[in-house]
């Protein structure tokens, strides 16, 4: 009788660690019980296997595990019939354990898939802890975040161990029920949440982000604007001597140019914006086709175009308008323009003469 009470205790003692873990972990104490009589039909079901298909195909019975919440103590019954035999307890729990563990791995793998679901559309600071191929695999916190290859800067080296504020953007699940936090570097959201965390005019909503496009790795524009008077929306993103705008650059890993631009509800005076760091002439709107002229200089011309049409495509993206840069007319040209044309001209004459004279 004394062993009895001995037994009862360690396997009281077992149940209530176990359920101290499954509280602990924000598992049901339910589901951590099914998984138990699961592992123990399924040792039963290796030791006795033929006897339950005999049994079943004789008198279609159903074949139940029945666990006491106080005990533990397990009883394999058929058709309400107890069928347990001798020295099945010990079997039963080896099996059990072994499975449960595996369960409770499961479910806080499901859990903390959940949290990181709310978590989508912010960012997070990561390491890169593995590759496989051309994807980043990045310990994220308490779980490991995925980033492919499509989603990297291009031209960004990714070394382990190597520290990265990343996107979180989904979670994919597959056919099989496995689910993936899939997290980005370039993802315009990416820029518009580093601006929010460096810029408080932002953060409490006295600046407002209007819009970002990007070409990571490359350059990305963002639109902004306040409707509180005396605020300077693109000053308070820049900061003092740049110091935010740099911030978020250097996230960005250095070499990504950022333009950010006021945005106006005129068209007109947008677009100009919006081909920053180029000088435009003038610029001629056609809202039906949402198309516009890009009058420019010579000078300015591959400034507004950009390395590779980056900065017409991006300007073009911001505004909704396809643009069309086109040179301007002498005649058209302001006096300034055409003032400092004509001073680019003559230097241009006088280093010709200058290498003439030295020859």
């Amino acid at each position: 009788m004394l062993k009895l009470d001995y037994m009862v205790v360690i396997k009281s003692e077992f149940f209530l660690a176990l359920n101290q873990v499954a509280t602990e972990r924000g598992i049901s104490s339910d589901d951590v019980l099914e998984s138990i009589k699961l592992a123990v039909l399924a040792a039963y079901n290796k030791d006795y296997g033929q006897v339950i298909e005999d049994s079943q195909k004789e008198d279609d019975q159903k074949l139940e595990a029945t666990i006491d919440k106080n005990t533990g103590e397990t009883k394999i019954y058929e058709n309400k019939k107890d069928v347990t035999p001798p020295g099945f307890g010990r079997i039963a729990a080896q099996t059990a354990r072994q499975v449960i563990l595996q369960k409770i791995r499961e479910m806080e793998k499901k859990t903390m898939i959940k949290h990181y679901a709310s978590q989508t559309g912010t960012i997070i600071k990561s390491r890169v802890i593995s590759f496989d191929g051309k994807n980043v695999y990045l310990d994220i916190g308490k779980a490991e975040g995925v980033l492919p290859y499509e989603e990297q800067i291009r031209n960004e080296k990714y070394n382990l161990n190597d520290v990265y504020i990343v996107y979180l953007k989904e979670i994919k699940t597959d056919s099989f029920d496995n689910s993936k936090i899939i997290v980005s570097r370039s993802e315009p959201r990416l820029v518009e949440e580093l601006f929010k965390k460096e810029v408080p005019e932002i953060a409490n909503n006295t600046v407002k982000i209007k819009k970002v496009v990007r070409q990571p790795g490359e350059r990305t524009k963002i639109a902004v604007f306040s409707d509180q008077n005396g605020v300077d929306p693109v000053g308070a993103c820049v900061g003092q001597k740049g110091i935010r705008v740099k911030t978020v650059t250097d996230e960005l890993g250095g070499e990504e140019k950022i333009d950010i631009i006021q945005w106006n509800s005129d068209d007109s005076l947008f677009i100009r914006e919006a081909l920053s760091p180029a000088t435009i002439v003038s610029v001629e709107v056609d809202k039906e086709k949402r198309r516009a002229k890009v009058f420019v200089n010579e000078k300015q011309a591959p400034l507004a175009i950009g390395k590779g049409g980056v900065n017409v495509n991006l300007s073009s993206r911001l505004v909704d308008f396809e643009l069309d840069i086109v040179q301007a007319p002498e005649e058209t040209l302001p006096k300034e323009v055409k003032e400092d044309q004509k001073q680019t001209s003559e230097k241009k004459t006088e280093t010709k003469k200058e290498k003439k004279l030295s020859n």
